[in-house]
């Protein structure tokens, strides 16, 4: 229970590569991210990954009608069916080859899917067609010259209009109709992007790559389509079988065979004719086919929309588009970043606007047509635009290439990343939603740090800098720099958030500034390799400051009161990463041979050795000319983060593996896979048998076209994280930083994919503490109705069953508050308090819990050990932050609503005493017109 962690959430990447879609309702886009999907929910503004994962990149997907079922395909052709009721996958098909698109008929029937040249539909499981194999296939239409690129469904299901690279359009059915075979529409000289019906009826757009629009008309009405009916099959007489001469004989021996064929043209003929129509002849069938009107299509109209863009840009190509068959709004996108919304059929143009400089990969739009989705695999950027308002609904991206360094708030709310781009990005735990990105730095960050009071971050570069940012302006407020240039690559603050020291990598120095002030007050010597790592002693009452280096050393400083006064503590290999204890007693050291040292800090000694290479897991690059078990013996920890009670320790490095240790017994507690992606290198331990040839590793020859500058596969020597040059990037997993959440629910992994979150999941695990024989639901039940509160609460903490636990605190009358919480027994005060800091967050019972908060805190809180404690407290002052935000919104705008409603009241208020004094006035004058006339 206690690391029972499970994915969670994925953060710092939006958007990877395939087609976006809105979910029915309009309120949610659904992305794939590598080799997972995203769901962003944009009413409530919150992220949700599902925990499915592929092995290999999602390319394709498509929800439902209905929206309960989503299909998703990978780059290698196969296909998941998710259920977005248990978010889990329920069956799984392999296509073997690359799957273009997918799309789910608008009744719900049927799905087809592009793969190469070929359009396959099957039969969609579920009630509207009583097939519950997903993958039952209808027809197969093979007729494209080059691999089909788009695909879209009649308003009825009943027409199928595929686009394809080969520059032609064309329809198919799933029925046989009378006035309607294949048809193909031409007039286009690229490859086409979009084909989209009109609503109601057969009318057709299509868009091609080089930006010609064509508007079709289609000949008929839907209601004209007449279904084709096979002539009457008749049965003929044999001479023996006349009236006049019947052999009994021969009739009994007619065989079963003749007897099905028979039965079963009956059949037919029964199901498809009413009675009319089996009266009728075939050659009054003939005459019919002849009134029958064809399925034709005439062009209206071809317009070229490119010429917007190629104003500024002669090489614009058009990459993506999409339309709106309620609104008739048609958008679309191009590779420079620019997309145009134009109003059907007159082909205005309402709006145009450019989300970047990079190619726009797809666009979708939701049930509405109020807000566009759009895409960017380039830049790994996602936004949603509302085009009638011109504002964002939301706008993500992620870091354009691998995250550095990541680092908690203290309250476990925020999450701060800094990456090779310069960007620093902050993240919101709860939502998963970047709140503010800073692009202060000029190159690539190396350490990033929160402040102990949740003020300010810092960060430090390779650029030279360290730079603090204000978490209330969003402003960098101050830049620290050394006298001479330096590549700083770490950070430390100390715990009273007055002292700042960086390491340099090219010099082998450390410098320690002054936050308040902003000036250099020290530059710490004796170093003789660069500097990887530094840490301060978290104790308030301690300033001890520790380095290490790849010179093999660790250095024990007390810089603000000595200087450069130092202890070295000689280590077996080059050091790579030093942590502190929480409580400030221990070291950790992770050095290059694999190891993770332990050493006291005040006597210098070593205290235990964990021996961790062979738990890195080995992983061989397609590149590698020697084996998985030799690269391992290169492989070490990079980052170390102890957990809150300092009992264990979580390491991870190059490798796809996270480990967490016992310290105190020096064994593996538990073993995280972060990924099973393919699509990443050096995920396998072996290069596939169809890649090695009697030439060697095909990975390692490079693969050009006829002109020169063609796809090419080799990268450079050397380049670890996916040369940006090739034109097959193809990055290496591993990971880059690692930490716990300070309220031991959560830690977060920096990986080649993006930000990993790992929780626990309390709800589905059954962890008991000190059971007994005679505690049951039952019996906490009984006692809880003789009023025995109590002893109730404690049956249910030792059952830890949360439904339960929530049960018996809630039947507790706020009067009795006080008095149970002073019985209860300090064991289970910290479980008492963290059920309650959970429970907080989702609860509408605010107030009642408040009462308990208090109650145990004030008579449990000068007594207990708080040190103990800080997680679940840091949880609790988490999750009353996040209640207090959220109810301080709804506050502030009730009480402007309720302002505007008091002087809207005071308002109509003057006016009716208004007409109140008028109608008096009137009345008056009447009054007093009768008395004269009297």
């Amino acid at each position: 229970m206690k690391f029972a962690y499970k994915f969670s959430n994925l953060l710092g990447s939006v958007y990877y590569k395939g087609n976006l879609l809105f979910t029915n309702d309009g309120m949610s886009v659904i992305s794939p991210v590598g080799n997972r999907i995203t769901i962003y929910d944009l009413k409530n503004n919150k992220s949700l990954t599902l925990p499915i994962e592929s092995r290999f990149n999602y390319n394709a997907l498509d929800l439902s009608p209905n929206g309960y079922i989503l299909i998703a395909i990978n780059e290698e052709g196969e296909a998941h069916v998710i259920s977005m009721i248990s978010k889990m996958i329920i069956h799984k098909h392999r296509f073997k080859r690359k799957v273009q698109c997918i799309k789910f008929s608008p009744d719900g029937k049927h799905f087809a899917v592009c793969k190469e040249n070929t359009v396959f539909i099957f039969t969609a499981p579920g009630l509207l067609t009583g097939e519950y194999n997903p993958f039952v296939m209808v027809k197969v239409f093979h007729d494209a010259v080059d691999d089909v690129s788009c695909i879209q469904w009649s308003f009825d299901s009943k027409l199928l209009i595929v686009g394809s690279k080969d520059k032609s359009t064309r329809l198919y059915s799933l029925e046989k109709w009378m006035n309607f075979k294949k048809y193909i529409l031409g007039s286009h000289s690229d490859a086409i992007v979009g084909c989209y019906f009109e609503k109601k009826n057969y009318d057709i757009l299509t868009i091609s790559r080089n930006g010609h629009f064509c508007i079709w008309e289609c000949t008929i009405e839907p209601s004209d389509l007449v279904l084709y009916q096979p002539p009457l099959k008749k049965l003929k007489l044999k001479d023996s079988d006349s009236e006049d001469d019947v052999d009994l004989d021969k009739a009994l021996e007619k065989t079963e065979k003749e007897k099905r064929i028979s039965e079963k043209t009956l059949i037919d003929n029964a199901n498809n004719m009413d009675n009319d129509e089996v009266r009728t002849t075939r050659s009054k069938d003939k005459i019919d086919n002849k009134d029958v009107k064809k399925l034709m299509y005439k062009r209206l109209g071809k317009y070229y929309l490119a010429d917007e863009v190629h104003k500024s840009d002669r090489n614009a190509v058009l990459t993506a588009a999409a339309y709106h068959q309620d609104t008739h709004i048609l958008v679309v996108g191009f590779n420079n970043g620019a997309f145009f919304l134009y109003e059907m059929p007159e082909v205005n143009m309402i709006h145009s606007l450019s989300m970047s400089s990079q190619r726009i990969s797809s666009i979708a739009l939701n049930t509405s047509g109020d807000w566009i989705a759009l895409g960017s695999a380039d830049l790994g950027q996602l936004l949603v635009w509302e085009w009638q308002s011109e504002t964002y609904a939301m706008k993500q991206q992620g870091h354009s290439s691998n995250m550095n360094c990541i680092a908690y708030s203290p309250d476990g709310q925020l999450i701060v990343t800094g990456g090779t781009d310069g960007k620093l990005k902050l993240w919101s735990t709860s939502s998963g939603f970047c709140s503010v990105t800073f692009h202060d730095h000029t190159s690539s960050i190396s350490g990033v740090l929160f402040s102990t009071n949740r003020k300010f971050i810092l960060s430090a570069s390779l650029d030279g800098t360290v730079r603090a940012y204000d978490l209330m302006r969003y402003r960098n407020f101050k830049t620290f720099t050394s006298p001479r240039p330096v590549q700083f690559s770490c950070v430390a603050l100390d715990s009273s958030d007055e002292f700042v020291v960086a390491g340099g990598q090219d010099v082998f120095e450390i410098y320690l500034w002054s936050i308040k002030l902003g000036t250099l007050l020290e530059i710490l010597s004796g170093h003789e390799g660069p500097v990887m790592s530094v840490a301060f002693n978290p104790n308030p009452a301690s300033t001890e400051l520790v380095s290490v280096s790849w010179d093999k050393t660790l250095k024990i400083w007390n810089a603000i009161e000595n200087g450069s006064n130092h202890e070295t503590i000689q280590l077996i290999s080059d050091g790579l990463y030093v942590t502190y204890k929480p409580n400030g007693t221990e070291i950790a050291v992770a050095t290059l041979d694999g190891q993770i040292s332990f050493f006291d800090c005040k006597t210098g000694t070593q205290l235990n050795t964990i021996e961790g290479r062979n738990d890195l897991g080995s992983g061989r690059s397609d590149t590698d000319l020697i084996t998985a078990k030799k690269s391992l013996e290169g492989k070490a920890f990079t980052s170390l983060s102890f957990t809150a009670d300092g009992n264990c320790i979580l390491a991870g490095g190059q490798s796809k593996y996270v480990c967490i240790y016992s310290v105190k017994e020096s064994i593996l507690l538990k073993k995280f896979e972060i990924t099973q992606n393919r699509s990443l290198d050096a995920v396998d331990d072996f290069i596939n048998r169809r890649k090695l040839t009697e030439f060697g590793n095909l990975a390692l020859v490079e693969e050009r076209e006829e002109n020169e500058g063609g796809n090419v596969t080799i990268r450079l020597p050397g380049v670890r994280q996916g040369d940006m040059a090739a034109r097959n990037s193809k990055p290496e997993i591993r990971i880059f930083s690692l930490q716990f959440s300070p309220t031991g629910q959560a830690w977060a992994a920096a990986t080649t994919e993006g930000l990993l979150i790992y929780s626990l999941n309390v709800e589905l695990v059954f962890d008991p503490f000190e059971l007994e024989i005679g505690i049951t639901p039952m019996t906490v039940k009984e006692t809880l109705a003789k009023g025995e509160f109590s002893t109730a609460i404690i049956m249910a903490l030792k059952l830890n069953v949360v439904v339960l636990i929530r049960e018996v605190i809630e039947d507790i009358p706020y009067s009795d508050i006080e008095l149970t919480a002073a019985s209860i027994p300090r064991a289970y005060v910290e479980r008492l308090l963290k059920f309650i800091a959970n429970e907080i967050e989702e609860s509408r019972h605010i107030h009642f819990y408040l009462l308990w908060i208090e109650a145990v805190l004030t008579e449990h809180g000068p007594k207990g050990n708080a040190i103990l404690h800080l997680p679940t407290l840091i949880l609790l002052q988490k999750n009353m932050l996040k209640k207090y935000d959220d109810l301080s919104k709804i506050c502030d705008f009730n009480q402007y609503t309720i302002g505007y409603l008091k002087q809207l009241s005071q308002i109509k208020g003057k006016q009716k005493v208004k007409e109140i004094e008028e109608d008096v006035t009137s009345d008056n004058e009447v009054d007093e017109e009768n008395m004269e006339a009297e």
